[in-house]
């Protein structure tokens, strides 16, 4: 009989697609990468497992590389990924599991998280649900590519986050932030070391329209001074989100 008070911690290393899930973390009624993790952790090592995630993800948003930890009061085996493959879904891969500390944190000893956001140029049958379909008007990517310069002048972006949530601050240190132009796609990579909900998807709602000329790259510093969410763009759409990296110092 093993007790909470003698407890190994491990991590997870996974990613995901997020097409069928209301983002990562468990909420009432409604269907959550969490929700499946813990499910399958809890069957296959016969106890309850609760999973600790480095940040939870909107609906619809995907994980190249995520992790996350969890507590347990026995050694697993080498075969525990491949296990929980099989019994998970197909949209959920399990990549490595490892121990760590005990008190190691998947969510506060993160130092870094890195997204990308793919826009498709070009009207593509085959990214219609993994990329932002923007073909009818062109976009300048040097004009947003200077916008991303003014992202580094400022630490609270309060216009870029959900409106009524828990947190408590919205100060945020900007690492990268750049598009590229990969053939008829666009890739915004941006890396900070936290981000709050909402943001990178209102981040690229507002770079759009600096892009499409609706607005100029120095109106970027209004939007963020205004500190307030109506002053920045429309979200970009869910699915063509994905966190791409999570840092951290083992």
């Amino acid at each position: 009989m093993w007790s909470y008070y003698n407890t190994l911690r491990y991590f997870i290393e996974f990613s995901y697609n997020g097409k069928n899930y209301f983002g990562y973390q468990i909420q009432p009624d409604a269907i959550s990468v969490q929700e499946e993790l813990e499910k399958a952790l809890s069957t296959i090592l016969r106890e309850e497992i609760k999973t600790t995630g480095a940040g939870r993800t909107d609906t619809g948003v995907h994980a190249k590389k995520i992790f996350a930890h969890f507590d347990t009061g026995q050694e697993v085996s080498d075969e525990l990924p491949r296990r929980l493959n099989s019994f998970l879904p197909p949209d959920i891969s399990i990549h490595r599991i490892f121990k760590v500390k005990d008190d190691f944190h998947a969510r506060f000893d993160a130092t870094y998280r890195t997204y990308e956001y793919y826009i498709s140029l070009s009207k593509n049958p085959f990214t219609q649900e993994s990329a932002w379909q923007h073909w009818k008007r062109p976009i300048d990517i040097d004009t947003m590519n200077e916008a991303c310069k003014i992202l580094f002048e400022y630490e609270d972006f309060t216009s870029f986050a959900k409106l009524k949530t828990d947190n408590k601050t919205n100060i945020c240190k900007m690492y990268k932030a750049e598009w590229e132009q990969n053939g008829t796609e666009l890739i915004f990579t941006v890396s900070a070391n936290r981000f709050l909900r909402n943001m990178v998807r209102a981040i690229v709602g507002t770079m759009v329209e600096i892009g499409t000329g609706k607005i100029k790259p120095e109106d970027l510093r209004k939007v963020i001074e205004d500190k307030n969410r109506n002053a920045a763009g429309t979200s970009a759409p869910a699915h063509g989100l994905y966190l791409v990296d999570v840092g951290y110092e083992f």
